[in-house]
């Protein structure tokens, strides 16, 4: 007489367990799993090029903001405030520092780590999945385009260039611009396979960081010119960050947070999908 079938039995608690009800075999629930491998890889960076991405902002804050600043004055800003120079073009530097930071991270790095040292291959051949790695990797760009952002902060402070309590509020907007900037550039860089391609990334940003208010208001270029930089997403940062910093608020910076947060949820379905479709079809 046999006895009655065993009962299956639970995997054991400590093997990692795939998928999760909603987003299936695309997302594990180990995304600290890649974020923790950044930071201890972190460890052995040099530490030049996290400082000379905290350093460019202000040089740019000393020699225009001071240096010029003395000699423009005060200016206009879109809603009609009247703000000195140098505050005027601040929280448009805070902007661009969490962009450079985030851009960075999730984009040469990233370039690396799936080109030439084949991470994610080891990683996605494991129980994590596209999503836990694209959610990892931006969350250390985020890291990075944080530290940029409070020291520059502090720097502003320092200056006397926060120019309402709102200024506390630019430090959430920041990691919101980062975010932004990180989930769209990762997903942008699967597609580059040469350096000479990742070039573009910096072709691209430049005339952003030139041209989306940072130095000069917008209504100094032509109506058609100006639709276009206010499709740009470093506009929408620097509009956010400037209207915090000097108080200047108004109901206008809600459009500004619904673009980034758009820009997000499609840059973290555009990247996994990218990585799926690389590592796993």
């Amino acid at each position: 007489m046999t006895g009655a079938p065993a009962a299956p039995t639970a995997p054991p608690a400590f093997l990692p367990q795939h998928g999760s009800r909603f987003l299936g075999s695309i997302y594990a629930g180990n995304s600290r799993a890649v974020l923790g491998r950044g930071l201890l890889a972190a460890r052995t960076n040099n530490w030049v090029v996290v400082a000379s991405g905290f350093l460019e902002p202000v040089l740019y804050l000393l020699s225009f903001g001071v240096g010029l600043g003395s000699l423009v004055g005060s200016v206009t800003t879109s809603t009609g405030a009247h703000v000195p120079y140098a505050a005027y073009i601040a929280p448009a530097l805070l902007a661009v520092s969490a962009m450079n930071g985030a851009v960075y991270d999730s984009t040469w790095n990233v370039f690396f780590k799936m080109n030439y040292a084949r991470l994610y291959e080891g990683m996605l051949a494991t129980s994590i999945g596209p999503f836990d790695v694209a959610l990892g990797e931006i969350s250390y760009a985020l890291l990075r385009g944080l530290l940029y952002s409070v020291g520059f902060m502090i720097v502003m402070q320092a200056f006397g260039l926060n120019l309402a309590w709102t200024a506390l509020l630019a430090l959430p907007a920041v990691v919101l611009i980062a975010f932004g900037f990180a989930s769209l550039g990762m997903g942008i860089t699967s597609y580059m396979k040469t350096f000479q391609q990742m070039e573009w990334i910096n072709f691209v940003m430049l005339p952003m960081f030139i041209f989306s208010a940072t130095f000069y208001p917008i209504s100094v270029y032509p109506p058609v010119m100006q639709y276009i930089i206010e499709a740009l997403p470093l506009w929408h940062g620097v509009e956010l960050v400037r209207g915090l910093t000097t108080g200047d608020l108004s109901w206008g910076l809600l459009w500004h947070v619904l673009y980034f947060a758009v820009m997000i949820a499609l840059g973290l379905i555009f990247t996994t999908k990218r990585l799926r479709a690389l590592f796993l079809a």
